[in-house]
């Protein structure tokens, strides 16, 4: 299964947007309303939890400096990864785009797409504030 979220331009640089997303601690500010738990366990991990979810350990795998920040699950049933995509558009504007891709059988996939969809959509909309 793959989503997108829709691009939102950030007054940034692409530099200042990598370095914000490359740092598991400011998801927090990113997080939709319904949030329960939020925890740092390291430098690369933080763990979430939205109300009526189960728990979710996010790890960083892989950072391409200015332009990709990969964080992909530490743990659990579902193997997933949630992407950045930063692109340049002028020194202080970037574009920026979630995408979630992850392996479900048709089942679980149709139970988690919607809210999926909305929980990439809030983290990326709430850059726009938090950035």
């Amino acid at each position: 299964m793959n989503l997108e979220s829709p691009k939102v331009t950030l007054d940034k640089s692409a530099e200042e947007t990598f370095n914000f997303l490359s740092d598991v601690k400011n998801f927090e500010n990113l997080m939709p309303e319904n949030i329960s738990k939020f925890e740092v366990l390291d430098k690369d991990k933080f763990l979430f939890a939205l109300k009526g979810m189960p728990e979710i350990i996010l790890k960083k795998k892989e950072a391409i400096p200015n332009s990709k920040v990969v964080l992909g699950a530490a743990g659990g049933k579902l193997d997933f990864s949630l992407k950045g995509n930063i692109q340049e558009i002028d020194t202080n504007k970037t574009e920026v785009q979630l995408s979630f891709t992850g392996q479900f059988n048709a089942m679980m996939a149709m139970m988690v797409k919607g809210p999926i969809t909305k929980f990439i959509e809030t983290l990326v909309e709430n850059m726009k504030t938090s950035v």
